[in-house]
C-alpha cells in the first residue's frame, strides 16, 4: 500500500501551526487591501467561481495548505481511487476491503476511462435504462389499461434516498411534462401513508432501492406499498422495479418488472450517479438531460485531478475547511444555498460528509490524534436569514459558511420591484451576508456590535441546470474525499450506523416476546443493552 499519512505528520503541519496564531483579520483591512483580496482570492472553473476573500487566510497560509496537500498526496490518492485502488479498507482489522469507484459511473464520456471494467458496467446499465425509458415513452411498457406511467415512487433510505431526492428537487424546473416523482424513506408508516394518498397507483411505477436487498426500512415500506396495490386490485409485479446488487434477494424477475444494478464499489451516499439516482432522474428528466447531469459530474472529476490548490476548486474548498476545522478549531460548517431548488442539498451533504468523515480511527486502525469531520448543516437563504443567522453573526460559536448562488434563476420568470429583480435581490442578500459575517460592524452599543471575522466562501454559478447540478454534486463529493485523505481516515464505510441496526433487530424480537408475555418494554430494553 502506498504511503498515506494524516496532516499532522507532515512538515507543512508545523508551518501551519505557527500561522494559526495569526489568522488574517478580516475587518481591519484597508479598502485597497480588501479590493486586492477580492480580485486575488477567487478561483474560476467552467461551471463556478469560488470567492474566498472572506476566509482568514493569506498567501503564506495558502502556500502551507498547498504543501500539506502535496505531502498528504491528496490528488494522487484521488487518482488512485478513480483507478481502482482498495480505498475502503482499514489495515490490520476486518473491514469491507472494497474499491471506491462512484466516479466510474460518469467516466463514460472519456476515451480512456480510469477504470475500464467499472465504466463498462456503467455503460451497460445506462443502455438498459435507455431502452426501458424508450419503452415507457413508446407505450410498450404501460399499465394494465394501456396507459402511460406518470409517477414514480422512489423507495429507499439514507444514500438511496437523500442524494436522488436532493437532485430531483433541484431540477424540478427541467422535468418532462406529465411526470413527477414521490419519495418514501422513513419506516414511520405516516410517511408512506401521506405519499400514497396523493398518488394514482394505477399510473405509478415503484422503484425500490437497496444494494443488499435486505434493508429493513426499505423492505418494510415495499410490503406496505404492495399491500396498497393489492387493495386497489393491481398486480405489483407490473409496477415495481428494483435497483439492487447483482444476485441480491431483490434481483428477482418474478417480483419486478425490471431490475437495474449497482455494484459493491459504489457506496450509498456516493451512489446518485449510479442507477440509484439515474433511474429516477431518467424517468423525470428524460435520458438526454440525465446524461447532461453525468457530464457535469465527469468534468469536475477531471478538474479535481489538478494538483494546484489555487486552481482546483474542490481541493481548495477542502483545504480551506481543513484550515478552519483542524487549525482554527471551528467544529461545524454551514452550507447555505441561495436557491430554493437546493433546499434538500444540505441534508444530502450532511450525510455524505458526516457518514464519510465522522471516524475516530485512521486507516491503520489506530485511534486518531486530531478532530475528524465537522458537523455539517444548513438551509436555503434567504429564509435562513430570518432563522439562525443571528447566531452566525453574533453568537459565541463561530461557524464557517459555504454560500452557493446563481446569477440567473431556473425558470427565469421574474419581475422588477423598485428597479431590481427578485433574483438580483437574492444574490444581493447572499453577498451582503458574506460581507457582514466577514467584516462585522463596530459600535459603542454592544447590542449592535458585530464581531466579524466569521470565515465564509461563495460558490457562484450562472444557472442551476442538470449539467451544473452534476458538477455541484461531484464538487462536494471530491471535497469530502480530499478532507478524509487529509485526516487519513476511511471515508467509505459506515460502521457507525450498524450497531443501532443490530440492536433494533434484537429489540423487535424482544418486543414481540414481551407482548406475548405481557412484560414491560423497559425490561426488554435493559436486556438488549446487556447484549451489546
Amino acid at each position: 500500500m502506498k504511503q498515506r499519512i494524516a496532516y499532522l505528520h507532515t512538515l507543512a503541519h508545523t508551518k501551519l501551526m505557527k500561522l494559526r496564531n495569526y489568522p488574517f483579520d478580516l475587518h481591519n483591512g484597508a479598502d485597497e487591501e480588501m479590493k486586492t483580496r477580492l480580485k486575488r482570492y477567487v478561483c474560476r472553473s467552467h461551471y463556478f467561481s469560488l470567492h474566498y476573500w472572506a476566509q482568514r487566510i493569506t498567501d503564506e497560509v495558502l502556500d502551507g495548505l498547498q504543501e500539506l496537500a502535496d505531502q498528504c498526496r491528496l490528488v494522487e490518492q484521488f487518482k488512485e481511487m478513480k483507478a481502482g485502488e482498495m480505498m475502503n479498507a482499514v489495515a490490520g482489522v476486518k473491514s469491507e476491503q472494497r474499491q471506491v469507484l462512484h466516479t466510474a459511473c460518469r467516466d463514460i464520456f472519456s476515451a480512456e476511462p480510469c477504470h475500464a471494467a467499472a465504466t463498462d458496467q456503467a455503460v451497460r446499465e445506462l443502455g438498459r435504462l435507455r431502452d426501458f425509458l424508450a419503452g415507457l415513452d413508446s407505450g410498450e411498457i404501460c399499465n394494465e389499461k394501456g396507459e402511460q406511467f406518470t409517477c414514480l415512487l422512489h423507495v429507499g433510505i439514507g444514500g438511496s434516498d437523500l442524494g436522488p431526492r436532493s437532485v430531483y428537487e433541484a431540477l424540478k424546473a427541467f422535468g418532462r411534462s406529465g411526470r413527477r416523482v414521490c419519495f418514501i424513506s422513513n419506516v414511520d408508516p405516516d410517511d408512506a401513508a401521506a405519499v400514497l394518498r396523493g398518488v394514482d397507483l394505477s399510473r405509478a411505477l415503484v422503484c425500490v432501492v437497496s444494494k443488499s436487498g435486505t434493508t429493513l426500512e426499505t423492505l418494510t415500506n415495499e410490503k406496505l406499498i404492495s399491500q396498497a396495490y393489492a387493495a386497489a386490485g393491481l398486480e405489483s409485479r407490473k409496477h415495481f422495479i428494483a435497483v439492487t446488487g447483482l444476485r441480491s434477494p431483490m434481483d428477482d424477475p418474478d417480483r419486478y418488472l425490471r431490475s437495474f444494478y449497482m455494484f459493491d464499489y459504489i457506496g450509498g451516499r456516493y451512489s446518485t450517479t449510479s442507477m440509484v439516482g439515474m433511474v429516477t432522474l431518467g424517468f423525470y428528466l428524460g435520458y438526454d438531460q440525465a446524461l447532461d447531469f453525468l457530464r457535469g459530474a465527469a468534468r469536475v472529476d477531471y478538474e479535481a485531478e489538478n494538483p494546484d490548490v489555487r486552481t482546483n476548486q474542490p481541493l481548495l474548498l477542502a483545504m480551506l475547511g481543513i484550515w478552519n476545522h483542524s487549525y482554527l478549531d471551528m467544529s461545524t460548517v454551514a452550507v447555505l444555498p441561495y436557491s430554493q431548488a437546493l433546499h434538500r442539498f444540505p441534508a444530502h451533504l450532511q450525510q455524505c460528509d458526516m457518514e464519510s468523515n465522522g471516524k475516530s480511527i485512521n486507516r491503520a486502525g489506530d485511534v486518531i490524534e486530531h478532530m475528524s469531520g465537522p458537523v455539517v448543516w444548513g438551509e436555503p437563504g434567504t429564509n435562513g436569514q430570518h432563522a439562525f443567522y443571528q447566531l452566525l453573526h453574533q453568537g459565541t460559536e463561530v461557524v464557517p459558511c459555504e454560500f452557493i448562488g446563481f446569477r440567473r434563476s431556473q425558470y427565469e420568470e421574474d419581475i422588477l420591484v423598485d428597479g431590481t429583480s427578485s433574483q438580483q435581490k437574492l444574490v444581493a442578500n447572499l453577498l451582503a451576508q458574506s460581507t457582514a459575517l466577514a467584516c462585522g460592524r463596530r459600535s459603542d452599543n454592544p447590542n449592535t456590535f458585530f464581531p466579524g471575522n466569521r470565515p465564509n466562501s461563495i460558490l457562484l454559478g450562472e444557472r442551476l441546470t442538470p449539467e451544473v447540478m452534476g458538477a455541484l454534486l461531484a464538487f462536494y463529493e471530491a471535497k469530502i474525499v480530499f478532507q478524509g485523505f487529509s485526516w487519513n481516515i476511511n471515508s467509505f464505510d459506515q460502521e457507525g450506523v450498524q450497531l443501532g441496526k443490530v440492536l433494533a433487530t434484537r429489540l423487535l424480537e424482544e418486543m414481540k416476546s414481551a407482548e406475548r408475555k405481557g412484560q414491560s418494554l423497559e425490561r426488554e430494553i435493559l436486556k438488549t443493552a446487556e447484549m451489546v
